[in-house]
C-alpha cells in the first residue's frame, strides 16, 4: 500500500520570512534610500546604510536593486513621477490654485525623499538626465498653462519655475513644521510668485555691493580656485587629486602640502562661500530703513550673490551633505546665522508669522533663486537679477 503523502506545509513554514515580508517592500527601499540621497548625497549614502533604514539585509536590498545606481535612479524618478500623476488628476482648465495645491501635497508627503532632483541629478547617466529632464519638462509646462491662464505674461515659464522652487524647497530644510500648515504656507508663497510681474520696474532697487571676487595670492588660493569649478561639473566624488593638480601645474602628491585631503578642500570651498555671503550682507544691510527695506536688500544680495558666484554656491549647497561633522558644523553654523537675520526681518515685516513659518518662508525665496537661476541659465544682467529678486519678494508675501 502506498504511503500517504505527507500534509502541505503552509507558506509561513515554507518560507518563514515570506508571511513577514511586507507586499510594498521595494516602495520602502525607494523612501529609504531617497531620504539616505537627500541627506547624505549620492556617494556618501551607501546601500547598507539604505538596507538597515528599511530593516533587511544588503543582500535583500540586491535582489530588488542590481546596484546603488539603478536604485538612485528610480529614486530621481520617482519624485518628479509622483508630481506628473498628481497633475493627471487634475482636470484640464482647472484654476491655478487647484493645479499648484496638487504639487504641494505630493511635495510636502514626501519631504525627506524629495530633494534628490534638485542636486543630485547631476550623477545620472546622459539617457537618465534627458528622460528625467523630459518629465520635468511636462511638470514645468502644465503649471504655465495654469499661470498663464490667470496672469498672462511673456516670462518663458520663468514663474512656473520659480513657483515650483517655492514649494520645492521643503525638501532641502529640516524646520519642523506641520504637514497641514507647510502645505498652506508653501502654496501662498507660490501663488504669490505667480502673480508677480518679474520685469515691472520697481522704486526704491536697493544697491548690491559684493565683496570683491577673491584674488589668488598664494599656492593654497589657486588650489581652492582651480578646484571649485571642476567640483561644480563633475561633483565632487568624481573628481580626482591628480584633476586637481593638472590645473594648477602640480603633481598629485604636492596637494598634500596646502591640504590634508581633497575633503579639506571642499570644506575650504564651503568655508568661502559662507564668508563672501555674510561679507554681502553686512554691507547691504548698513543704513536701511526698515524691515521691508531689510528684506529687500537681503533678496537683491542673495540673489547677486548667486548669479555672482554660480559655481562656488553649487557646490556649498550640492556638497555640503557629504563634509564630516566637524568640517560641516561651521558652515552649517554660518548658515543658520544667515537664515536667521532674514527670519528676524520677515517677522518685522509680517509679524502674524511664528519662526517656523518665517523660515519655511526664507528657504523658499531660496528655492525661487535656483529655479529661477536655472530657468535664466544663470546668465547674469542687471534684469535678470532684478526679476529674480521680484520674484523672490513675491514668494515671502511682500
Amino acid at each position: 500500500m502506498a504511503s500517504a503523502s505527507p500534509p502541505a506545509r503552509s507558506a509561513s513554514t515554507a518560507d518563514p520570512t515570506a508571511a513577514a515580508r511586507p507586499r510594498n517592500r521595494k516602495q520602502l527601499i525607494v523612501e529609504a534610500a531617497g531620504r539616505a540621497f537627500s541627506e547624505r548625497g549620492y556617494h556618501t549614502a551607501s546601500m547598507e546604510e539604505v538596507a538597515a533604514g528599511v530593516g533587511i539585509s544588503a543582500a535583500a536590498l540586491y535582489r530588488h536593486f542590481p546596484n546603488k545606481y539603478a536604485l538612485f535612479a528610480e529614486c530621481a524618478d520617482v519624485m518628479v513621477d509622483g508630481l506628473v500623476a498628481a497633475l493627471g488628476e487634475v482636470p484640464s482648465g482647472a484654476t491655478l490654485r487647484d493645479v499648484l495645491t496638487a504639487v504641494t501635497r505630493i511635495t510636502v508627503a514626501h519631504r525627506a525623499s524629495g530633494g534628490v532632483y534638485r542636486w543630485e541629478a547631476r550623477y545620472l547617466n546622459r539617457e537618465d538626465r534627458r528622460r528625467l529632464g523630459a518629465k520635468f519638462g511636462r511638470l514645468v509646462e502644465r503649471v504655465d498653462e495654469a499661470v498663464q491662464r490667470e496672469h498672462p505674461l511673456p516670462d518663458e515659464r520663468l514663474r512656473a519655475m520659480a513657483a515650483l522652487g517655492a514649494i520645492g524647497s521643503i525638501t532641502m530644510h529640516h524646520t519642523s513644521i506641520a504637514g497641514r500648515r507647510a502645505e498652506e504656507l508653501l502654496l501662498a508663497s507660490a501663488l504669490g510668485v505667480a502673480a508677480t510681474d518679474p520685469a515691472a520696474r520697481r522704486p526704491g532697487a536697493h544697491p548690491v555691493e559684493l565683496p570683491a571676487r577673491p584674488v589668488p595670492r598664494t599656492r593654497r588660493a589657486e588650489i581652492l580656485a582651480a578646484s571649485v569649478p571642476l567640483f561644480a561639473r563633475d561633483g565632487f566624488a568624481s573628481v580626482t587629486n591628480g584633476q586637481i593638480a593638472e590645473a594648477v601645474g602640480l603633481t598629485p602628491s604636492a596637494l598634500y602640502r596646502h591640504y590634508p585631503g581633497k575633503i579639506d578642500i571642499l570644506a575650504a570651498a564651503c568655508l568661502q562661500a559662507a564668508g563672501l555671503l555674510a561679507q554681502g550682507v553686512e554691507q547691504s544691510l548698513h543704513e536701511v530703513g526698515g524691515p521691508h527695506e531689510a528684506i529687500v536688500a537681503l533678496a537683491a544680495t542673495y540673489v547677486a550673490y548667486s548669479f555672482e558666484y554660480t559655481e562656488l554656491n553649487s557646490v556649498a549647497e550640492a556638497e555640503l551633505a557629504g563634509l564630516p561633522d566637524g568640517l560641516r558644523r561651521p558652515v552649517v553654523l554660518a548658515q543658520r546665522e544667515h537664515i536667521a537675520v532674514w527670519e528676524q526681518q520677515l517677522r518685522l515685516a509680517r509679524p502674524e508669522l511664528d519662526p517656523r513659518q518665517a523660515r519655511v518662508l526664507v528657504h523658499a525665496g531660496f528655492g525661487v533663486v535656483v529655479e529661477a537661476g536655472r530657468r535664466l541659465r544663470w546668465q547674469d544682467s542687471p534684469d535678470h537679477r532684478e526679476a529674480v529678486t521680484a520674484l523672490v519678494l513675491g514668494a515671502l508675501g511682500l
